[in-house]
């Protein structure tokens, strides 16, 4: 079995703190789970720190001070982390989302962040924050479309997208918006960058009606799922539940169209909508 991947500690402050957190906790000689108990965490918590999926918290950063007797190295660092685009809610998980290797995302209401235009990602956000400033929503929609970044690889991560067909219907932005995102989503199809999936109203009854889900796959550190709500979000690793929404994930893609009737469904969509306002 390999060893855990090598991190760069130049590569961001979270790197930085992973590789000082294995690299201390081994001279230590301590696992991962005899550092976790003094934090009140698992062992797996402590390797995805390590591994930089999780972010760490000043309480935490003292802790380990403490614990591997750091001199203060973990909490004047953490500070860094601090330093997000993202809502307090979302960051973590935006972060762990660049080092996943799997993504698969369940969306009840809206075409998900890594798959939006700019068009689209305006509309929602101006809709989430109407009295804001333009400059406020030009650095939100900055954000959204740095994270889309991730889809330049022409592999890595694996993007498997359910979409509910209220997704598709629900009409957002000025004319055209719509057509236009449905049409990026069919082109992420046909390039073979992203498998997108419809959960159709017929399918009635589901096991995500409570809200989004996400899942994230790593090489070096065990699942995530995020929970989506409206401005907040909960970011778990306990392994029981996480393999309960791996398991309403299976379930949300038994239930929905095969990918290539998806397809079709959403091009479909698309040009219903391009000829309702060519005739407007």
């Amino acid at each position: 079995m390999p060893g855990p991947k090598k991190l760069d500690p130049s590569a961001s402050p979270r790197a930085l703190l992973g590789a000082e957190l294995r690299h201390r906790r081994e001279s230590a000689g301590l696992s991962q789970d005899d550092l976790g108990a003094p934090l009140f965490v698992s062992g797996s918590f402590i390797g995805q720190l390590e591994a930089g999926t999780r972010r760490m918290q000043a309480d935490q950063a003292q802790k380990l001070d403490e614990v591997l007797d750091a001199g203060g190295f973990f909490t004047r660092n953490c500070a860094a982390l601090k330093k997000s685009k993202y809502p307090d809610h979302f960051a973590e998980a935006a972060e762990a989302e660049r080092l996943a290797t799997t993504i698969r995302e369940y969306s009840p209401l809206l075409i998900p962040g890594l798959l939006q235009t700019e068009a689209y990602a305006r509309a929602v956000f101006r809709a989430y924050q109407p009295t804001a400033t333009e400059d406020v929503i030009d650095d939100l929609v900055v954000a959204r479309l740095e994270r889309a970044q991730l889809l330049t690889d022409p592999t890595t991560p694996l993007l498997w997208v359910v979409l509910d067909e209220a997704v598709l219907r629900r009409h957002v932005g000025e004319p055209g918006t719509m057509t236009q995102a449905l049409q990026h989503v069919a082109t992420l199809v046909h390039r073979h960058r992203a498998i997108v999936q419809v959960l159709p109203f017929a399918a009635g009854a589901h096991t995500a009606m409570g809200g989004g889900l996400k899942l994230m796959a790593f090489s070096d550190a065990p699942p995530l799922a995020y929970l989506d709500g409206l401005g907040s979000g909960q970011l778990l690793d306990e392994p029981p539940l996480v393999r309960k929404y791996e398991l309403a994930y299976d379930l949300l893609v038994a239930s929905a169209l095969s990918p290539g009737d998806s397809l079709a469904m959403i091009q479909s969509v698309a040009e219903d909508d391009s000829h309702e306002h060519q005739q407007l």
